[in-house]
Order: C-alpha cells, then structure tokens, then sequence
C-alpha cells in the first residue's frame, strides 16, 4: 500500500490525517515541522506528502521547493487556511500538485489523494519501455537491445535510466542520482555518477562525445531527450 507523509505542526490536525489515512488502508508517515519533514521526505520517499505551509523552521513552500530543487518528483499536496489567490499561485510554482484549503471535508481530501496516486501510477506505467534510437529498453525486466542484439546494462545503469525518464526531460542532480541509486548506506561521491553517465552513453549513444540522448546540464547534472 502507498506511503503518505504527513508534514503538520498542529497535532491534533496531525493526528486526524494519520487517522483517516490509515482507516483507508494508506501506511502514514508524519513529522511535526517543515525542517524535519524535508529530512524525512529526502530518506523514506515516500508516495504521496500533505504539507501544511504555515510551519516553524521551514514553512510548506519552501520544504516544496527544496524538494523540487533536488529533483524529488514525488507528488505534493498542500494544505493551508491561506486560500489568497496569490498563495495558491505560490504553491504552484514552486512545486506543489494541488492545493487544499482548510477547513476541508474527509471526503474531498481522499477523493484528491487518490486522483494523486492514480497519476502516479499512470505515469509509473508508461515509464516501463524507453526507445532511444534503435535502441529499445524494458524498464520493468531490465533488458535492452539493439536491433536483436542484446545491450550489457547493469542494474545501476537501468536505474539511473529510470530516473532520467521519471525526470521528463527535466535534469536530474548527482546527488539525486546518488540518493536514489545508492542510498544513504553507500558513501560514493558524485564521481562515482559522472563515471556511470560516461558507461550510458559508451553503451547507447553513437557518438558518446557528443551525446544525443543524455545531455549534461552544467552545475546541475544530466537529462534525458529521448
């Protein structure tokens, strides 16, 4: 079942979430203020995050846009009494998939949780095959080739694929590579990311020197142009 993370500082509200969520069969993961939240958003990555955006430390936009700056595409619903045309505009843009103003009813908060995770899932589905060239890659087996020809990638290498395909053309950070594909147990070095761009493109691009399909995104890290 999906993980929800909860980000509120008023406990009662806090509680009530947790309590609603997990009645409808989601598991819950909750945090009191926008600073630990953003922490634990970063190392449980979880499916779907209900942040508040009037918070002590960090408030709702700006744990959304840190977020976003490292490249966590995970969906983000905000929840606020600030329902100002301008807020909602904020959240937006930095970030944000929806916008719920309090006070809210149990049954439209669900109804937009479950919109949320459907689009997710939608586009986990469509992430399972990537064409680059006449090269065809199956996501969900792992398996690529080139014409009938089979291409040596590793499970490393499928992942960072992944990644850059979820990113929709957007650029992935190292240090969202190394989050992701090696976690917080692994102590690489962003090195260790530019070492496995370099065996992507030896392996898909025609001319790995000038790549088509893995651009380098100078300060920030790669993305994919399918």
């Amino acid at each position: 079942m999906e993980r929800i993370l909860i980000i509120e500082d008023e406990a009662p509200m806090r509680t009530a979430l947790a309590d609603l969520l997990t009645a409808e069969g989601y598991r819950t993961l909750t945090a009191a203020d926008g600073e630990s939240g953003l922490k634990r958003a970063l190392a449980e990555k979880p499916d779907l995050i209900l942040l508040d955006v009037m918070m002590p430390k960090l408030d709702g936009f700006a744990v959304c846009s840190e977020l976003r700056r490292l490249a966590h595409e995970v969906p983000v619903m905000l929840l606020t009494a600030k329902g100002q045309i301008e807020d909602r505009v904020h959240g937006l843009d930095v970030g944000a998939d929806d916008y719920v103003i309090k006070p809210f009813s149990s049954e439209e908060l669900l109804a937009r949780v479950r919109a949320l995770l459907r689009r997710v899932e939608r586009k986990a589905r469509a992430l399972t095959q990537l064409k680059l060239g006449e090269i065809e890659i199956d996501l969900a087996r792992q398996i690529a080739t080139r014409g009938r020809q089979p291409v040596h990638l590793t499970a490393k290498e499928f992942a960072m694929l992944r990644l850059l395909a979820e990113a929709a053309g957007e650029p992935v950070s190292r240090e969202r590579f190394l989050d992701v594909v090696w976690g917080y147990g692994a102590f690489p070095t962003t090195r260790t990311v530019d070492n496995h761009i370099a065996s992507l493109r030896a392996k898909l691009e025609s001319d790995p020197d000038s790549p088509r399909w893995i651009k380098t995104v100078h300060g920030v890290g790669y993305k994919l142009e399918p």
